[in-house]
Order: structure tokens, then sequence, then C-alpha cells
């Protein structure tokens, strides 16, 4: 029987293909109906056609329409329920919030501060867009002191690519070292220089390179790199490895000035730091992606250093610090410009300080505040979403019975450390109304457990008809 199924689909499909060639070739000699035949172009010739007509009145889909709101007591009953699996451990949180509407439809614990861990990268996401705007890039130059000397100014983009970054299966395309340094090369020749002293500045950040409540061992481990303004590969000493450099500003100088000798440029031996005069010429520059791919790929692959360079940029842009002091402040108070800075508390951009507290209706209201329609600006915090047993961390799970059902259906962060485990985002229920939700657990003792249960979680949000 299934043998047969298929072998009716792809006669279909065969059928279909078929179907679209023969129209295809009779439009193209004929015309649509009603209008002008178009002579096929004579051999030789220029080929002219008028101009196909471009669309513009509305999407390419219409909006899904709103469902009706769960009732609350079905909910609650659900979620109190799964909220009581001993893996949580003792110190629960979790919000429903109707997206449209505001509403809270669910609430247990909803405004205590508890450790976020990566979730944290929601409300760096949010305070990116908003500050430093979605299509801005982040430059790495290299500028002129005078003749015979130049710098490396760091821009503070950490996915500045190094020399063995396989940039061919990146997305987004980070900027390159390598072509920085072509460009550079070229530029120098043009100008006669064949030998300079090259130096770096990486003052752009300043201060410990290492947050408040970060633990000792998340640097030598390969969790983060030092926070620098300068660095490639994201501070790791092999791009595909997790073993970070000591110093990423010098290291990053010393690829670059082997790049420049390849490129026929004779280097001075030592690169040091210095800074760059406001008045210097710039030589070359290379950009990083937009800042709305920046925060789709973090939030995917929830990515620390990506993560701390982008808060550091809000820092700058607000006239802060450019330290994990200035983004404590710019961050909260980005958020505070949007209304939504009430229990938010963080230390760093990434997570992985302890000393980090978020509420679940924190969490909520920024996920439900990037999806309104109203801040087209922070739509890529919800496309950069990972979707349940699909995408980036949330690509393994959703797998078991109890959760398989929210597969591609959540859209959520996720958020671990030590005894933490969170997870916010959003989905549509059963019945088509879109909700978002923060589940977050900061005192579990078995973290698969944890993890499941949380799956659980979002699952029986998705799934609510909820009459």
């Amino acid at each position: 029987m299934v043998r047969r199924e298929r072998l009716v689909a792809v006669t279909t499909l065969a059928l279909l293909q078929l179907f679209v060639c023969a129209a295809g070739a009779y439009f193209l000699t004929r015309g649509e109906p009603g209008s002008p035949r178009v002579k096929p172009p004579v051999a030789g010739s220029p080929r002219t056609s008028p101009p196909a007509a471009i669309v513009t009145a509305g999407p390419v889909l219409a909006a899904a329409p709103d469902g009706p709101l769960p009732a609350k007591g079905t909910l609650a009953s659900r979620l109190s329920r799964a909220l009581g699996d001993s893996a949580l451990g003792g110190s629960v949180g979790a919000v429903v919030v109707d997206v449209v509407g505001g509403g809270t439809l669910y609430g247990s614990r909803a405004d205590t501060g508890l450790t976020p861990a990566s979730t944290t990268k929601v409300a760096t996401a949010v305070a990116a867009l908003t500050s430093l705007g979605p299509d801005t890039r982040v430059a790495t130059r290299v500028v002129q002191r005078k003749p015979g000397e130049i710098i490396l100014v760091g821009g503070g983009d950490p996915t500045l690519a190094g020399p063995r970054a396989n940039l061919s299966a990146s997305y987004p395309r980070f900027a390159s070292l390598a072509m920085l340094a072509s460009r550079t090369a070229q530029a120098l020749k043009a100008a006669g220089v064949s030998s300079v002293r090259l130096s770096y500045d990486d003052s752009l950040f300043s201060g410990p390179r290492t947050a408040p409540g970060w633990k000792p061992g998340y640097v030598p481990e390969g969790s983060v790199a030092p926070v620098t303004a300068l660095t490639i590969d994201e501070g790791r000493q092999d791009p595909r490895g997790s073993a970070r450099y000591a110093d990423p500003p010098r290291s990053a100088t010393e690829a670059f000035a082997s790049l420049l000798r390849r490129g026929g440029i004779k280097v001075a031996k030592s690169p040091g730091r210095s800074g760059a005069p406001a008045a210097a010429r710039e030589v070359a520059r290379v950009e990083s992606p937009p800042v709305y791919e920046l925060v789709e790929h973090m939030l995917t692959q929830s990515d620390n250093d990506l993560a701390e360079g982008l808060a550091h940029l809000v820092a700058v842009k607000e006239g802060a610090p450019g330290t994990f002091t200035g983004v404590a402040r710019a961050v909260t108070g980005t958020l505070k410009r949007l209304g939504v800075a009430g229990g938010v508390t963080v230390f760093d951009g990434s997570g992985l300080s302890t000393r980090n507290r978020i509420t679940p209706a924190a969490l909520a209201r920024l996920i439900a505040l990037s999806a309104s329609p109203a801040n087209p600006r922070l739509h890529a915090v919800i496309s950069g979403l990972p979707i349940a047993g699909f995408t980036g961390t949330l690509g393994h799970r959703y797998d078991k019975k109890d959760s398989k059902s929210a597969a591609g259906v959540v859209r959520a962060k996720t958020g671990t450390l030590n005894g933490v485990n969170t997870l916010t985002g959003l989905s549509r229920t059963a019945d088509g109304r879109l909700v978002a939700f923060a589940f977050m657990a900061d005192k579990v003792s078995d973290p698969d457990g944890a993890v499941a249960a949380l799956d659980r979680l979002a699952a029986l949000v998705s799934g609510c008809g909820c009459p």
C-alpha cells in the first residue's frame, strides 16, 4: 500500500512538472491571455522583453489569524502539574503571555528574578538592534600614522575570520583578515610603500576582559575568550577548536603581519599596542555582516563571544565605557527606553555571569515586544530563535514522545549553566493564538531531566486548545 501511494505521488509530481514546462513554453511564445504576443529574439540581436511587473501591494503570505485565547484555568492546571517535576528543582518560575493583547495567561513566580543563563542573550539582542540599528556593520580598519607606519584598529567584531577560517561554509559571511591584508598591501604598493612598522589599537573596549560572576574556568575550558575589541575567530587558536588565545589582540596582529608579508610587504617584528590618532588616514577596511545577521547567529548558536562583542558595542554607542560596567548600564538603559527594563539585571551580554537576574515576566515581555508588527527593527530576535527539533541549540531536542508535537512549532532561546536550565520563546497554540513564554529553573540537580521538563512545558503551551 505504501509503495502504491509513493508511486502515485511520484507520478503526480512528474505530471505537474510536465504541465509547468508546457505552460512556461506556451507563455514564452504566446504571452499571457489578452496580452500582445512577444516575438522570439532574432539570432545575434539583443534580447528585449517588456519589464516584469513588481507587486508591492502586500506581503507574500497573509498574516496568520489569531485564534481564541486559551482558557486560563485549563492552561494553569496543565502547566502547574508539569512544573512540579522534581527534575526542575526547588527554584522555578514560569509565565505565558498573550503577544497581541499583552495579558498574562499563566504565571508562577513570574516576577521573581532568577539566573537566566544564556536567555540573557535575548536582552542583549534587543539592546543591540535598538541601539546599534539592524543594518549597522562593524568595521576593522588599518590606518596610517605616517608613511611606513600603520595601525590595525579593532572595531569590536569578534567574528573577524582569521587565515585558517573556512569562509565558504559560513553564514553569515564574516569579514576576513586575509581580505583586509590584501587590500592593505595593494594600497601600500600603490603608494610606493614596501616596508612598514605595524602596531595595533584595541582601545575601543577597556577594563577587565572577564565579567563579574564569570567562573575562572570559562576561558581555559573554551566557553568564551577574553573580551577585546580586536580578535580573530572569536579568540580561538583554531577556528574549529575551543582553545583560546591568552592575548587575542596581539595574536590577531601577528596573523595580520604574516598575511602582509605574504602579500609582498615587509613588516618589522614584534608589533606592539599604540593608539590610532583620530586624524590618521584610513588605508583599508573590512566590515562585518549587518547587526541583524549577527543577532540571528548569536541567538541560534548561543554564541557567547558575539554576545559580549555586541553588548560592548552597545555600551560605546550609548556613551558608556566599553567595559562590563558600561555594558550593564547601557543595556538596561536601552531597555528602559523601550519600557522593558523592569526585572532585568545583567553584568554581561552572554549570560555566563552567575550574578545576572531576570524575571520570567521580563523575558516574555522582551519576546512579545520583538514579535510585535509595530517593532520591525526587532524581528531578528524572533528569526534568530532556534526552531524546536531543527536548528541551533534546539536542533537535538523535541524528539521525545511528550515533546515532539512542538517540533517545528516552538521557537525558543535556551539557557544552561551548572544548576541552571531556562527556556524562553514563542509559539502558536493549537487554536492559533501567538503566545510568549519563559520557564526558568536555577537550582537544578538533574540537568537532563530539567531539559526534558522544559521541553514538555513548551509542548503543553503549543498544543493547548484549552477550552
